[in-house]
């Protein structure tokens, strides 16, 4: 009895227990759109940040919306744009960028976040508040973009 040869070079659509084929231009998609919108809600969220920021506290409070919106953007659009360059790439590949790029992300952070916590020219409510209503609304627009992306589940014949 012979054991199976592995099927490194199989072409799409060939063999039974083969992961589904999934072109990358709709992977691609999918991220492009997650960051598209992603942009769009940091962009409403700069001007009406910078807005109730100046209402509330002043120059500060513009500040801390302006480091707000900056945080936001490095978290969210760092992975999303991570996401759409190994979108073609191995699993290897992306996740070792992903790791390396969250690596990155958290010691850019802690960094930020020291330097920050000396400062008094920022209000720190408004720069919790944008931060987190940048990050936790690129998230959920992450999941509406994969949610209604048109992703094939099975490979074509």
């Amino acid at each position: 009895m012979s054991t199976p040869e592995p099927t490194h070079d199989v072409e799409p659509g060939e063999g039974a227990s083969e992961l589904p084929y999934v072109p990358e231009h709709v992977s691609k998609e999918i991220f492009r759109s997650a960051l598209r919108a992603t942009l769009a809600l940091l962009v409403g969220l700069a001007v009406l940040g910078v807005g109730i920021g100046y209402l509330v506290s002043g120059t500060p409070g513009v500040w801390a919306a302006a480091l707000g919106v900056g945080i936001a953007l490095l978290f969210s659009g760092s992975t999303i744009a991570s996401m759409l360059y190994t979108a073609d790439k191995s699993p290897n590949t992306m996740m070792a960028v992903l790791m390396g790029v969250w690596i990155a992300k958290m010691v850019v952070l802690v960094v930020i976040l020291a330097l920050l916590g000396q400062a008094d020219f920022y209000d720190r409510v408004v720069f919790a508040v944008v931060v987190l209503v940048g990050v936790v609304g690129s998230a959920g627009l992450d999941m509406y973009s994969v949610v209604k992306g048109r992703q094939p589940y099975v490979s074509p014949r």
